[in-house]
């Protein structure tokens, strides 16, 4: 229970997520973005993708950069980046001096006698090159980074420099005595692959191979609301092995069960049904590039392959029922251009490839080599390249990695045509609970029904319903009966006693607040030592007193969990001052617990016993 107005407001607030407007709940395609395009490197501030040229507009209002990528953006108030309104690059005009900081330096003249050179560092001469100071070189390294590429200084003000490189973009105001980043807005993220989707407390994790040839991965973890954080990533030892057996390079690899796929940088495949001790292989046909992508299940298996030119039609996604030993083109109308990502929903034949054409998908006949059906563009996202695609595990949510922007998610489109009955607190298959909130992915749903029990409806949109279960369910399944329009459907769901999970958000941040001040605690605002933390929950099952299906919690005195209730911080059990409905809310649980004085700093793991049931794992962020 709040103790507080601003928590009782802030409470109101974060449980509107799950019961106005359920916290998945969105239109067909109606995308959400993860995460930024920025993140923390260890440098003056946080970092994005690299940047090839930097410059300023005559009057020094604008700030123009130009990425890697060759895209063009522009500043008007140094903080938030929009497209270029011009396609205009001026030609560098770099000044000469006799003496140089760095060999091959690129100098700039800002007055009468200062000037500024770019070259591993940035350096700074008030004396026309007679002496110069290193601006950014801390223990022989850049705190901008390495590959520096340009410097731009302001036209009306030689204090303020820009610099750009491998990077992003920073800036001085002060003549390079200190600086910061400019990288907050800038949409040059450069991952290229998803390498990792959220569950629990896993973090959405991306990667991208650096000029020099290191991969680098970062990570945004649940609760998470700055930036991307470098990641350690354990060597993948099945691919490893594979290309020491096969004596190649591998593009793309995975492994389903015993049978593991290869797919190298001329098109060729190698597949092994006995998890690599011999090998199937796949010629491919002349003009095939580089296989960029292969994602399967068992027998089983879809590749994405690049086109050397377009003077030959070769295959761009293939298809194998046979555990590769034959492989089929399944391009059919995909328009002109290469794929780099692939998804699939075994359970429904629905392909998922994105590439340079755009994001698309296809219903096929994954168990026999048929021709497949149409592919359907998608759209709705930020006008950039899709570079890679996934599934969550459940076939729920469709994860899109942009070229430059970063990830964004929805539900799946498949979900439209086949439904599925979840958690609400987490989108889990996990087992509902009596007085518990479950959602159906898919439709808006009229009227529910299990048996004899009517099964309030508590809120719908097009894309999802969210119901309440019957305090007075019993046994060990629902029979869920479905009116949509007209339509009737059936659906079971496994049932238990108690069933408890941790609400979390679309991203998969658990929701808390702070019982004193209501603030949610996340990465940003994290729980503090001897604070009270309340804890939003689904599925605790019966309370006492005994409280009617769809009636709103009281205000005071709300019903008590009957069961018992344990909460542990790092598997160290923790004080649970009282777990009842939510006040004022409909089947929502809240569950308070006391905090030790003494923390550990950094994220920990939160989870909750009751009766004998564990709930979700799930971050907490903590502070002495």
């Amino acid at each position: 229970m709040c103790h507080s107005a601003t928590g009782r407001k802030v409470l109101a607030a974060a449980m509107s997520l799950c019961i106005v407007a359920p916290a998945y709940a969105q239109t067909p395609m109606e995308w959400r973005r993860i995460g930024n395009s920025a993140f923390e490197a260890g440098l003056a501030g946080i970092a994005t993708g690299p940047v090839s040229r930097v410059w300023f507009s005559p009057d020094g209002g604008t700030l123009y950069a130009q990425t890697r990528s060759g895209k063009l953006w522009q500043t008007n108030d140094f903080q938030a980046w929009q497209p270029a309104a011009t396609s205009a690059i001026p030609a560098r005009t770099p000044a000469t001096l006799d003496a140089a900081p760095e060999p091959a330096a690129l100098l700039q003249r800002a007055g009468a006698s200062r000037y500024y050179a770019l070259g591993r560092f940035v350096h700074r001469s008030d004396n026309g090159g007679g002496a110069w100071s290193n601006l950014t070189g801390y223990r022989d390294l850049s705190i901008l980074g390495g590959g520096l590429s340009d410097l731009a200084v302001s036209p009306t003000d030689p204090d303020q420099v820009v610099v750009a490189g491998e990077f992003g973009v920073f800036r001085s105001l002060d003549a390079g005595a200190t600086w910061s980043s400019l990288n907050d807005t800038l949409a040059n993220l450069p991952a290229r692959r998803l390498t990792a989707l959220p569950d629990g407390l896993r973090a959405l994790q991306a990667s991208w191979t650096t000029p020099t040839g290191e991969t680098l991965h970062v990570q945004w973890a649940p609760g998470e609301r700055t930036s991307w954080r470098l990641a350690e990533m354990p060597a993948d030892a099945d691919r490893q092995r594979a290309a020491t057996s096969l004596g190649v390079s591998i593009s793309a690899f995975t492994r389903s069960g015993d049978h593991l796929y290869a797919g190298l940088n001329d098109g060729r495949i190698f597949a092994s049904s006995d998890r690599g001790r011999s090998w199937q292989l796949y010629n491919a046909p002349l003009e095939s590039g580089a296989v960029t992508a292969i994602t399967a299940n068992g027998p089983l298996a879809v590749a994405t392959v690049t086109q050397k030119s377009l003077r030959y039609r070769a295959p761009r996604i293939l298809r194998t029922a046979t555990a590769g030993r034959i492989w089929d083109d399944v391009s059919s109308d995909l328009p002109a251009g290469n794929f780099t990502g692939v998804s699939v929903h075994w359970a429904s034949g629905t392909v998922y490839v994105a590439g340079e054409p755009g994001l698309f998908s296809t219903i096929a006949d994954l168990q026999n080599l048929t021709l497949p059906g149409k592919w359907e563009r998608h759209a709705g996202f930020p006008n950039a390249t899709p570079l890679d695609v996934q599934l969550d595990a459940a076939g729920n949510q469709i994860y899109v990695l942009l070229e430059g922007f970063g990830v964004y998610a929805t539900l799946a489109p498949h979900r439209l045509r086949q439904l599925q009955v979840v958690n609400a607190a987490d989108y889990s298959m996990r087992a509902a609970a009596p007085g518990g909130l479950l959602s159906i992915l898919g439709a808006r749903i009229d009227r529910v029904r299990a048996g004899s029990l009517n099964v309030p409806v508590l809120g719908a949109s097009e894309t999802e319903t969210q119901i309440q279960v019957p305090f007075e369910a019993s046994g060990s399944g629902l029979n869920l009966t479905l009116e949509q329009a007209g339509r009737v459907r059936e659906v079971d769901v496994p049932l238990e006693e108690i069933s408890p999970v941790v609400f979390v958000d679309k991203d998969g941040a658990p929701l808390l607040l702070d019982a004193d001040s209501g603030t949610p605690l996340d990465a940003a605002h994290p729980a503090r030592g001897g604070a009270r933390l309340q804890i939003l929950m689904s599925g605790l099952g019966a309370v006492t007193p005994a409280w009617p299906t769809a009636m709103a919690a009281p205000a005071e005195n709300p019903p008590r969990v009957s069961a018992p209730v344990q909460a542990f911080v790092d598997r160290v059990p923790v004080e649970v001052l009282r777990a009842t409905l939510a006040p004022t809310y409909v089947g929502f649980y809240l569950v308070e617990i006391q905090l030790p004085r003494i923390l550990n700093l950094g994220p920990a793991e939160l989870y909750l016993t009751v009766g004998s049931k564990d709930s979700n794992r799930v971050r907490v962020y903590l502070e002495p």
